[in-house]
């Protein structure tokens, strides 16, 4: 066994190299030279068996670029993106019902374009707007659909959705059309999800709070349905996600629920030992129902780490071998190399094996008892809490330091009481409902206290920490510290592992020098938020959409752009006028930052209280000058897009023209007010719209450079193509969110305005539009 594990170990880790080697690549390299690796990898492997390792990474590299492209060919078409196409499919995993739409995955079978046939296979990310009607489970559907491929939005800190849609399988996105032919077809009586939406409902009958027959559901069956933003605030703040998103030793739980059935059954009919030896028996009780449990929890990449791990063991006692920790989980890992290779696009995959990893290296048996067990579950928490945050960080761009202590707290709370509890139920739901209420209850009560707790605990200090975007090299320094510090007693300079955090805890930081600022205008989609930072004070001007559905672009990109900047406090809010598309987020920016003044071009119509702005204020920071040009109080008839506040940011190099929703009647007014300075940038107003933009607005300014903040296929057409042709008839460069991700321009207090590349440019990745 010695000998037998480095080489299951080497042979994962040289096989992960080599898909993860791949997914750093720009380009997948072309489909005629995948065959030459796997035979390069023999010939190595024969040849010369000490390069052996090399020939899995070969072969790794092969199986994820040929996987890769296999899923970036089944996406739809470029050329037919924004077609309505008819599509009979089944509803897959847990529909989500909102009040403005039921959102689902849908599972293409059939695709038809004009009557005509179309290979379209794989899962269709889909929206129904104003749908009443539930939708269940494993349903089927003939649905009008109008699709696209899957794109993101690119900021910094920010999600990569198209990342995530690779790894999930999503070959397009889209929403249902209005069509009389809309109807269900013929489903499956019995399905997966389908048992799991039911045990939620038997959960919700017998559980009288809603808000814990939520959490009780996660917990239970990974149904995340009915918990709110403030949910995963709480759980995020705790560090306690991955309990809610139902973790690996749930799946552990299970199988010794199997074994302890198995047991029972052996102790009430002991002839059964005749038959089918105990250890085998129990054995396969185990996997038995860590499957079962598996599925019902949708099958989440940590259960399934978990669920071949058990199979390894299973198997090992089956043909009576031993089988070692660290062998379970190379196998477990090669295993999911071998099914899906783009399981390393999810951060579920490096923080399930990473920290498996850990603690299987660094936590060493101290015998039994209540004793050992405790300093095992604290010492283990520890190690998770430290080991895991470089790669919490580098996923999430935050973390939790008080998540050690909610572990300790929720993890046995969670795993000895709340689980059992909850499969006990979910089995007396099948056999007899009636007497399942009384065990539910008791889960329900549990999980109600460790809520009450663990949202107070959200509120101390350290419960949200941020650090600005993780760099690769400080990751990897990072890592091998949290290692070296949690090594085996007798490993000398174990203290010297805390020095290998500090590149990423105190990242350098590069600052505009006094006179000169920095913007970013970010990408939101169709609407507007721009970050602008001198060298000690920093301003957002509009915050992106808030939509019905409770998507809030102010949560999901502002703030996670500022984090990941390094921007620690927040000295001036400005809203330009009161659409969404430019306020909607401006309570979660309020909230996150409510020291910060506040400024608003429609005061009435904002979601927080905020003040007037007006044209004529004016102030200094840091050498910059900013004025405000717009709206004239006086002319109260002015209203809506007209009442933006205009505002202009001078530095001694340059200055940018924050225009927001201005129309053409107002350009010249506009115009008149700037008078004479440095070159200038300016956004387009109102998102290059035609009645905007006017030729003389375009020649009086004279920028250098205008920037656009606009949706990808927006149903607007902004920019407008008239629009377009203004700026390049003067002579003036347009940079597109849209197109570019959000852009940095860069006012050095010496020289003029520097753009640098567009986000979606930067860390090029195959998968990225």
């Amino acid at each position: 066994m010695s000998r037998t594990t480095p080489t299951a170990a080497a042979a994962t880790v040289a096989s992960l190299g080599g898909v993860l080697a791949v997914q750093w690549l720009p380009r997948l390299p072309p489909l005629w030279c995948l065959p030459l690796l796997p035979l390069a990898a023999v010939l190595l492997a024969w040849r010369l068996p000490r390069w052996r390792w090399f020939a899995c990474v070969l072969l790794g590299i092969a199986w994820a670029a040929w996987r890769g492209g296999m899923a970036m060919d089944a996406r739809l078409p470029r050329a037919l993106e924004g077609r309505d196409f008819v599509v009979v499919g089944t509803v897959t995993d847990l529909p989500q019902v909102r009040r403005d739409a039921s959102r689902f995955m849908l599972r293409a079978e059939r695709v038809t374009l004009d009557g005509r046939p179309l290979s379209l296979r794989g899962r269709l990310a889909v929206s129904w707007y104003s749908h009443a009607t539930v939708l269940q489970p494993c349903s089927r559907w003939r649905l009008l659909l109008r699709l696209k491929r899957p794109r993101g939005l690119r900021n910094p800190g920010g999600a990569d959705s198209e990342r995530s849609a690779l790894e999930r399988g999503i070959v397009a996105t889209g929403y249902v059309r209005e069509d009389g032919d809309n109807r269900q077809q013929s489903s499956p009586p019995v399905c997966i999800d389908g048992l799991r939406d039911a045990v939620a409902r038997g959960i919700a009958a017998h559980v009288h709070d809603p808000h814990d027959a939520a959490l009780l559901q996660a917990f239970s069956v990974g149904d995340t349905r009915g918990l709110v933003p403030h949910d995963w605030e709480v759980a995020r703040a705790n560090g306690v996600s991955h309990l809610i998103a139902i973790s690996g030793f749930h799946v552990g739980v299970a199988a010794v629920f199997g074994v302890g059935l198995a047991w029972l059954g052996y102790g009430l009919w002991p002839q059964l030992g005749l038959r089918l030896p105990r250890t085998q028996a129990q054995a396969g009780a185990a996997m038995l129902a860590a499957g079962m449990y598996s599925a019902m929890a949708g099958f989440g990449l940590p259960t399934v780490r978990t669920l071949l791990m058990i199979a390894v063991v299973v198997l090992a006692r089956c043909s009576r071998r031993c089988s070692s920790g660290a062998q379970s989980l190379a196998l477990a890992m090669i295993a999911i190399l071998l099914v899906d290779p783009l399981a390393v696009l999810s951060a579920g995959f490096w923080l399930s094996f990473v920290g498996v990893s850990l603690l299987m290296l660094c936590l060493q048996a101290r015998g039994r008892g209540l004793r050992a067990f405790v300093h095992e579950l604290s010492a283990g928490q520890l190690v998770m809490t430290l080991g895991l945050l470089p790669l919490t960080l580098w996923f999430f761009g935050e973390a939790s330091l008080v998540g050690a202590l909610s572990n300790l707290i929720a993890v046995p709370l969670v795993s000895f009481v709340i689980v059992p509890c909850a499969l006990f139920g979910m089995v007396l739901l099948g056999l007899c409902p009636p007497l399942a209420g009384p065990v539910l209850w008791l889960a329900a009560k549990m999980v109600h206290i460790q809520w009450w707790l663990l949202q107070r605990m959200a509120h101390w200090p350290g419960a949200h920490w941020y650090l600005p975007t993780v760099q690769p090299w400080a990751l990897l320094l990072a890592l091998s510290g949290a290692l070296w510090l949690f090594m085996p007693r007798g490993v000398p300079l174990r203290w010297l592992g805390v020095l290998l955090f500090l590149p990423m805890l105190l990242p350098p930081r590069q600052l505009p020098a006094e006179g000169g600022f920095r913007v970013w205008v970010l990408d939101v989609g169709q609407g507007l938020s721009v970050l602008l930072q001198t060298r000690k004070h920093t301003l957002v001007y509009d915050t992106g959409a808030r939509y019905p559905s409770g998507f809030d672009l102010g949560e999901a990109v502002v703030l996670p752009s500022i984090h990941a900047l390094g921007i620690t406090h927040l000295d001036l809010l400005m809203i330009s006028h009161g659409d969404n598309d430019h306020a909607g987020g401006a309570r979660a920016v309020a909230e996150a930052f409510p020291q910060a003044r506040r400024l608003a071009g429609e005061p009435a119509r904002m979601p927080v209280p905020m003040p007037q702005c007006r044209a004529g204020q004016a102030w200094q920071w840091d050498a910059v000058r900013f004025r405000v040009l717009n709206p004239v109080v006086s002319r109260s008839a002015r209203k809506g897009n007209d009442r933006s506040c205009v505002l202009l940011v001078e530095g001694r190099g340059g200055r940018m023209l924050l225009t927001g929703d201005i129309s053409a009647r107002l350009e010249p007014e506009i115009a008149a007010a700037l008078g004479a300075g440095p070159p200038t940038a300016m956004l387009v107003p109102h998102h290059g719209s035609n009645h905007s933009s006017s030729e003389p607005f375009i020649r009086a300014v004279h920028p250098q450079l205008a920037v656009v903040s606009a949706g990808w296929r927006n149903r607007f057409g902004h920019p407008r193509p008239a629009v377009l042709a203004r700026y390049a008839e003067a002579g003036v460069p347009v940079v597109n969110t849209a197109q570019q991700g959000a852009v940095t321009l860069d006012f050095p207090a010496d020289a003029t305005v520097r753009r640098e590349s567009g986000f979606r440019q930067r860390q090029p990745r195959y998968w990225r539009e």
